[in-house]
């Protein structure tokens, strides 16, 4: 039996000034599939020293780290690596040493990436894995350097490298592991004159929305989904994070609720970088971007998979993986679409609520893939376990919900953070009924609906000699009137006259 031969494979290496990663992928049905994630805190930013020699010791941290990522690079042809140093090396002064050792451990040579080329590709990272084509701020917090970006789709406009990082703020303003009030504004004062030369420039180009591609940023969403809040970081949670910092004297006795000790080191100084980001460009909100610079490396390798809808792709991808009925699943969502828009003038559902309820109903029946009758229950596990770059932890969320409850047996939508509660529901009822009226598989066969919207009541108006011709579908539609009404969501069907 002839075996299909299988896509080759991938290595991006990221020579951080706090950590080294390695990433090892392949291209699975349109989407990238990780094989392999290997990160090691290298902290080489902190063998600095008022000279910008590296140490002996943090070379040497680098080089048994390296000999590590060594032994997954002996299968991989060249062209398919790519290695590249960041702002510590690009500082060190002696980087020609470690550099000489760290291409004969890894057979392959290091790029040494200016600033400007690094907030580049972090830019294509960002690009390439969150959704939306509004035009974005991207911030990417690193150990030794920030880069500020700004861009539409694909194009960036701003690309700016500063030299405020979370491990060289931590050796200048947190040295004596003191979490004081006069250290946290030192270390914020400080960040906010490294900004100062770029804020006319970027708040003239401004922005739409706001996204970070850090650990910071993943710590602090970690806190916060921990702690009860949503994903979205403001301002006043920023200030909420350096109080219960401060209620700690000292650095090693951190303790917040959900920061792992992994990234409790560099967690203040991080911090302080990103209030004096958000004070000084005056952000509102962030979210955290699905990918960076590892993202931005494979993608530009991977020049078939470029695209200019981020959703779009993954949901195919998502597709033909689990062996979806894609044209029955765009029948359901183009008419849970026409249904939205028979209903958004009333509703005036949020922006999102849109591509969410096209995302769920894609994915419908991904659950049957496993098995049919929990076929929900398996829907939400697999969205909420699978990789969907484009969409947020909690958008993601909130598709596995609205897809545990696409059919059959109606409950509430548990808490979730990616729209209000009223808009999450409607978009629910109107995933519900688009699988009913699309029961038959076939769009010719479909009736000619009318939905209005009255508040939270519908109404939905179909041809009588269609009801009576598709019975089944009938009393599906008069069983979702009944689930639907019992919740507090009245949904009425009527028959229209055949000449109407």
């Amino acid at each position: 039996m002839e075996r299909s031969s299988v896509s080759p494979l991938y290595a991006a290496i990221d020579l951080g000034s706090n950590s080294f990663h390695m990433w090892i992928v392949r291209e699975v049905a349109g989407s990238v599939k990780t094989l392999a994630k290997i990160k090691r805190k290298v902290r080489l930013a902190a063998g600095l020293n008022h000279d910008n020699i590296l140490s002996d010791e943090a070379m040497q941290r680098g080089w048994e780290c390296l000999s590590l990522f060594a032994e997954r690079l002996q299968d991989i042809p060249a062209e398919r690596i790519r290695i590249v140093g960041t702002a510590a090396l690009r500082t060190a002064e002696n980087a020609d040493t470690f550099l000489a050792k760290a291409k004969t451990i890894l057979g392959h040579p290091v790029d040494i990436i200016p600033g400007e080329e690094e907030a580049r590709i972090i830019y294509q990272g960002v690009a390439h894995t969150s959704g939306g084509s509004d035009k974005r701020l991207v911030v990417d917090i690193g150990g030794a350097s920030t880069e500020v970006i700004i861009g539409s789709a694909f194009d960036a406009s701003a690309l700016t490298s500063l030299k405020i990082g979370c491990v060289t703020w931590l050796e200048r303003y947190f040295k004596d592991r003191a979490l004081s009030a006069a250290n946290f504004d030192a270390a914020i004062t400080a960040a906010k004159a490294a900004i100062d030369p770029i804020l006319a420039q970027y708040k003239q180009l401004g922005w739409d929305t706001c996204v970070g591609a850090s650990g910071t940023v993943q710590a602090l969403q970690e806190i916060m989904l921990a702690q009860g809040m949503d994903e979205v970081i403001t301002l006043q949670k920023l200030k909420r994070m350096q109080r219960q910092a401060m209620q700690y004297e000292r650095l090693e006795d951190l303790d917040i609720e959900g920061l792992t000790l992994e990234r409790a080191l560099v967690f203040p100084s991080g911090l302080s970088i990103l209030i004096a980001l958000f004070e000084s460009l005056n952000i509102e909100t962030m979210t955290l971007a699905g990918g960076a610079l590892r993202e931005g490396m494979v993608y530009e390798m991977m020049s078939q998979m470029r695209h200019h809808d981020v959703r779009e792709r993954t949901l195919n991808s998502v597709q033909r993986r689990f062996q979806l009925d894609a044209i029955h699943a765009d029948n359901v969502a183009n008419t849970a679409m026409t249904l939205l828009t028979s209903c958004q003038d009333e509703w005036q559902l949020e922006q999102q609520a849109p591509c969410l309820l096209h995302a769920s109903s894609t994915l419908h029946e991904i659950g049957a893939s496993i098995e049919f009758k929990k076929s929900g229950e398996h829907a939400a596990y697999l969205v909420n376990h699978i990789d969907l770059p484009g969409f947020t932890r909690a958008q993601k969320h909130l598709i596995a919900e609205l897809l545990r409850r696409h059919r059959e047996a109606l409950t509430s939508l548990p808490e979730q953070h990616a729209l209000s509660a009223s808009s999450a529901t409607r978009i629910l009822r109107l995933l519900r009924l688009a699988v009913i009226l699309c029961h038959r598989r076939d769009h010719q066969h479909q009736p000619i609906v009318t939905l209005t919207a009255t508040d939270n009541n519908l109404t939905l108006s179909l041809p009588n000699a269609w009801l009576v011709s598709n019975p089944l579908t009938n009393a599906e539609l008069q069983q979702e009137a009944n689930r639907q009404t019992d919740l507090g969501w009245p949904l009425h069907i009527v028959a229209m006259d055949d000449e109407a």
